[in-house]
């Protein structure tokens, strides 16, 4: 019988929490168990076990991150709405590492979850509204939305690894990235033969 007040959005955010603190890899279902003082057995009502939980995660994330996306990108467009959505990826990775994992790692997602789950369709809207502004098309439009996941997650795990060593600050090499991808964006290459592929 599943305890009272339990329930699988409970489990799930104490499993967010926990992989902030000690990264997504190491949480284990007894550390949840123990933050919400509860036996290990009482979580298998809410969720199916580690897998299930992390699928959770990673849905959860993606809503919270793609919320914070939304709200600092609202009304606005060109250079100034991709700066505002690259600095809201860039602190929630930051601020939220174990939940950005989830986001970023290749973890099985319970279908139905992922159906009634509003983020990641979200973020893919804003992602590409954003990049018809610069009057993108596909397939130029798939082809920038890796681009911009490649260097914002690539600048960010670097980032957080402590791998920026040089004296120069990670802020100032954010801002003359973030302004080299617009320059880029405006000035996007022509598509060439067999590029629709």
């Amino acid at each position: 019988m599943a305890r009272a007040g339990l329930t699988a959005e409970r489990v799930t955010a104490a499993g967010a929490e926990l992989a902030d603190e000690v990264g997504l890899d190491r949480v284990t279902m007894s550390q949840v168990a123990r933050r919400l003082g509860v036996k290990d057995a009482s979580l298998y009502a809410h969720v199916r076990g580690l897998e299930d939980l992390r699928g959770r995660i990673a849905l959860l994330a993606a809503d919270e991150k793609t919320i914070r996306i939304a709200e600092a990108t609202s009304g606005l467009a060109g250079k100034d709405a991709l700066v505002a959505y690259a600095n809201a990826w860039r602190e929630y990775a930051l601020t939220c590492p174990g939940r950005y994992t989830a986001t970023q790692a290749p973890i099985r997602i319970d279908p139905e979850l992922a159906a009634k789950a509003p983020g990641p369709r979200r973020a893919i809207e804003l992602t590409y509204g954003m990049l018809r502004g610069y009057g993108l098309a596909e397939p130029d439009l798939t082809d920038a939305v890796r681009l911009l996941r490649s260097t914002f997650h690539g600048f960010v795990a670097l980032e957080a690894a402590g791998g920026f060593a040089h004296e120069r600050s990670p802020q100032r090499s954010w801002i003359r990235a973030l302004d080299a991808l617009h320059t880029l964006l405006e000035h996007w290459p022509p598509s060439r033969e067999g590029d629709s592929a």
